[in-house]
């Protein structure tokens, strides 16, 4: 039986999304722990912030039920690092 391409492809964005939130976040947790190079990381931070944003903004257009929850999720978990970023600039 052949798999359905559209669920593949559910997945896969999922991953990605999943996987673009992840970079950003750990590199939020690695800014806020070394000082010396803020600015320089604070803009990789950004474009790694953007960059999960439009994955997820990705997988939300053709995500299953069960995955559309998590997607909201990482959402806001990276609005709220943003803001935390933004507060401390």
């Amino acid at each position: 039986m052949q798999r359905n391409p559209y669920n593949k492809n559910k997945q896969e964005a999922f991953q990605a999304a999943q996987q673009g939130f992840e970079n950003a976040q750990g590199l939020y947790e690695t800014i806020v722990s070394d000082s010396a190079n803020y600015g320089h990381q604070l803009k990789h931070l950004k474009d790694e912030v953007n960059e999960a944003y439009q994955q997820i903004e990705n997988a939300l257009e053709v995500a299953s039920e069960t995955q559309r929850p998590q997607l909201e999720q990482f959402q806001r978990d990276l609005q709220n690092i943003v803001q935390e970023v933004n507060l401390e600039e």
